[in-house]
């Protein structure tokens, strides 16, 4: 009795593990699936991710390349910029030194005419005093006071056919002597304004506006300051300097409106 049922509980068990391994078997295999279901997904994170990464390094890679480009180009820009500053602080410093030659020249032409001055007024004033010492009625030599204007007339028109001539060099020097002797003269405007268009033929602007500038300045009711202030506005173009050309033409405009040279200082403003 006891071995039968022994046995019993031994083919018991041995179906009741039958019946187990079935269901161990299928849950091992959807283990084994959902395993290499994982599997395909954190590859093709994996692939993903690698390929991320290298355009990463490509984006990287080329970011490099573009800032050692613009650093160039930066440095580039520095360099000529400070080539550009050096050459226009050179060019000023030239230009304030030229001007300050020709002040210098001024005040000593200025000094050597004041000098002339004076002198011309002493024999002024002996020539005054020689006519009224003598007698009315006895005096039969020209008047010193029309000797002298054609004196004067005769100086000036030498100089001004050295314009004609196209010898600006010698028409400077002989208006410069002009003016030493005659300072004073009726003339003496048209010359200083003839001084300023030979050096304006020379192309020495600096020293033509200096010229124009004492026809505008010292005899601001003579003829010559429209012209004057054409070509002081002309010289300061070709100087390049646009700012002083518009307030020189701009004077012009507002003092001679109806000028010929006004209407030439319009057209010139279109230009600019």
């Amino acid at each position: 009795m006891g071995f039968r049922f022994s046995v019993f509980l031994l083919l018991a068990g041995m179906g009741l593990s039958a019946c187990a391994i079935p269901e161990q078997l299928e849950m091992i295999e959807r283990e084994q699936r959902r395993l290499r279901t994982d599997s395909g997904v954190l590859r093709e994170d994996l692939d993903n991710a690698r390929s991320s990464l290298a355009d990463t390094r490509a984006n990287f890679t080329q970011l490099q390349g573009e800032l050692s480009a613009l650093k160039g180009r930066v440095d580039e820009v520095e360099r000529q910029t400070d080539r550009q500053i050096g050459q226009s602080a050179q060019e000023g410093s030239r230009r304030v030194q030229e001007l300050a030659n020709q002040l210098a020249r001024l005040e000593n032409e200025l000094k050597t005419q004041g000098a002339a001055l004076q002198a011309r007024e002493e024999e002024l004033r002996s020539l005054r005093e020689a006519v009224s010492g003598k007698q009315s009625g006895k005096e039969t030599a020209t008047s010193p006071t029309v000797a002298e204007s054609e004196e004067v007339k005769k100086g000036y028109e030498e100089a001004f056919r050295l314009v004609g001539q196209k010898d600006h060099r010698g028409s400077i020097a002989r208006f410069g002597e002009f003016l030493k002797k005659y300072p004073n003269s009726d003339y003496a405007d048209n010359a200083h304004y003839w001084i300023g268009e030979s050096h304006y033929a020379l192309r020495e602007f600096d020293q033509a506006i200096l010229e124009f500038d004492i026809v505008r300045r010292k005899y601001p009711k003579g003829d010559k300051v429209p012209a004057a202030l054409l070509k002081m506005g002309f010289a300061f173009a070709e100087l390049g300097d646009k700012v002083d050309t518009r307030l020189i033409l701009q004077e012009l405009l507002d003092r001679y409106p109806q000028s010929e040279e006004a209407a030439k200082a319009k057209q010139k403003l279109k230009t600019l």
